[in-house]
């Protein structure tokens, strides 16, 4: 009877290509030499040595480490075990793929019978109406109810596929255009067609059908639902590993959803905020135009800074030194001897290397500026366009919606703000021992940094106008307060939870004093020409 001898050498040995088991190509393990030579093997035998580790020990012959011993039976007993479960598991994933390669197939005769499944638009039918999915006007649309025969409105609807759900004999699709989402019943012959057994997310679709009311204690968008009787596969979108909630899933890395925020955009979260930021805008424009300010587009390129150097981003301008604006304001102020109170919606632009939410590279920056007014009035003017634009927005049911989606404890702040000097936000953070950047008590000329701004707020728990900053710490333009030249007559407007949420202030009206400014400040007044006229 052949025997088989299987060597393992634990120092030497691999359990890889090239070694085979040979007493020159040794495996390094026992446990691998069984998956590859089973025990079951006749006439098996494996033996084992450390040819490099063995101590040989006092008065033993050092090419002792190099014979190869029988594998002890702990070790056979240990590598048994091992193999046995190995041996088990492999059966198991065995058995496990013979079953899905079954349903595998099974599921590709039936998608192979699928594309021969072809469905056609009935033309007896009404024509459809085109609708967007948010249309509820019961002039455009009526609803078949359960308590009625009547026909419902037949439409014809565009989207992509936001949820599907399927059943024995019917699919479920939610679509959304952008514009609201619509339930639709889908059966018969359709849900047997490739393109629905197929169907991903994303997916762009036509879909015609009858709009009915939803039954009883069943729940779909606005209650209704579209009965389909034909659809069209606009776009296929990506399955699998390429498929969008798999790209952008909830749990994914932060830098992968900014890397893939075209995608985010998709979901119902981001666009509540799109849409929210909108009414927002529309809002302002609104509180805006309601008291007589006019919008104006400054412009995006300019020669000068206005918010300090370090933060601009500079370019070639047909061979001179050119910047993107950091602020339209000295703009708007030229505007207003001939437009009256402007205001504008626009980029800017800042290079503060910061991953903070304070801090965007571009950002849209929404400015105004007020002709004739007073300290006071603009304290007033600011107070009454912020709780203006709040109220504006809230009056649109649909976007009140998205904002409790997104923040339920949302409250319109209470009027009138509270009104608090530099000074005295520096004696209240002393007392309340909330220290500085360098864990200092704060002092004045201190920038109040945003932690101890934000705890401030909070723990007050109401909206701030925290004015009156020094001026070394303001921007150069910023008029100094008559009562006392420390200090500038500035504003940031305050938010509990949020932060600032607006800057302001009063501007230089005397040339004397603004050139002074440029001066103290280091700055050429020369490119500022267009401005400095205006104080002349």
């Amino acid at each position: 009877m052949a025997s088989t001898t299987i060597y393992i050498d634990e120092d030497v040995g691999r359990d890889e290509s090239p070694a085979n088991g040979t007493e020159t190509a040794p495996y390094k393990t026992l446990i691998h030499a069984y998956v590859e030579h089973p025990p079951t093997t006749e006439g098996i035998q494996y033996l084992t040595r450390k040819s490099q580790t063995d101590a040989a020990g006092e008065d033993v012959d050092p090419a002792a480490k190099l014979e190869w011993k029988p594998a002890t039976k702990s070790a056979m007993k240990k590598a048994n075990n091992l193999w046995e479960q190995r041996k088990k598991k492999a059966a198991k994933e065995q058995e496990l793929a013979i079953r899905e390669k079954a349903e595998a197939d099974k599921r590709q005769k039936v998608l192979e019978e699928a594309k021969k499944v072809v469905i056609k638009e009935d033309t007896s039918l009404p024509k459809p109406v085109r609708v967007r999915l948010d249309v509820t006007d019961p002039a455009i649309i009526k609803l078949r109810t359960p308590e009625s025969d009547e026909a419902g409105t037949r439409v014809r609807v565009l989207g992509r596929v936001h949820r599907a759900r399927a059943q024995k004999d019917v699919v479920f699709i939610t679509l959304t255009d952008g514009y609201g989402y619509l339930q639709c019943v889908l059966t018969g012959d359709m849900v047997k067609t490739y393109d629905i057994m197929t169907l991903t997310l994303e997916t762009s679709m036509s879909i015609h059908g009858e709009m009915r009311a939803v039954p009883p204690k069943q729940h779909a968008p606005n209650d209704r639902e579209l009965h389909a009787d034909f659809f069209e596969i606009i776009g296929k979108a990506a399955g699998d590993k390429e498929a969008i909630t798999t790209r952008v899933a909830p749990d994914a890395d932060p830098q992968t959803l900014y890397d893939n925020r075209h995608l985010v955009l998709r979901g119902e979260t981001s666009s509540s905020v799109m849409k929210v930021r909108s009414a927002t805008l529309r809002a302002f424009r609104k509180a805006f135009e309601e008291t007589r300010m006019l919008e104006v587009t400054p412009p995006a390129m300019v020669q000068t800074q206005v918010e300090g150097g370090s933060t601009l981003f500079g370019f070639d301008y047909y061979g001179e030194n050119a910047y993107l604006t950091q602020s339209s304001q000295l703009y708007l102020e030229t505007c207003l001897p001939s437009l009256g109170d402007v205001y504008c919606v626009c980029p800017s632009f800042r290079a503060e290397k910061s991953l903070t939410r304070r801090h965007l590279s571009e950002y849209t920056h929404i400015e105004a500026e007020l002709d004739f007014i007073t300290f006071t009035d603009l304290l007033d003017h600011l107070e009454d366009v912020i709780c203006r634009v709040i109220d504006y927005t809230l009056a649109e049911p649909e976007i009140a919606g998205y904002i409790k989606q997104l923040n339920p404890d949302f409250k319109p702040p209470s009027r009138p703000f509270r009104r608090m000097k530099y000074d005295d936000a520096i004696q209240w953070l002393i007392e309340h021992e909330i220290p500085n950047e360098e864990g200092q008590p704060h002092k004045f000329g201190d920038d109040i940094a945003e932690a101890a701004e934000r705890r401030m707020t909070d723990i007050i728990n109401q909206p701030i106008f925290l004015t009156h900053f020094p001026a070394n710490i303001k921007a150069f333009y910023m008029k100094k307060a008559p009562e006392d030249r420390r200090v500038t007559e500035s504003v940031d407007v305050l938010m509990p939870g949020v932060g600032e949420i607006v800057g302001g202030s009063m501007r230089m009206d005397d040339w004397d004093e603004l050139m002074a400014a440029y001066k103290h400040e280091g700055m050429d007044p020369s490119p500022y020409y267009w401005y400095t006229d205006q104080r002349k």
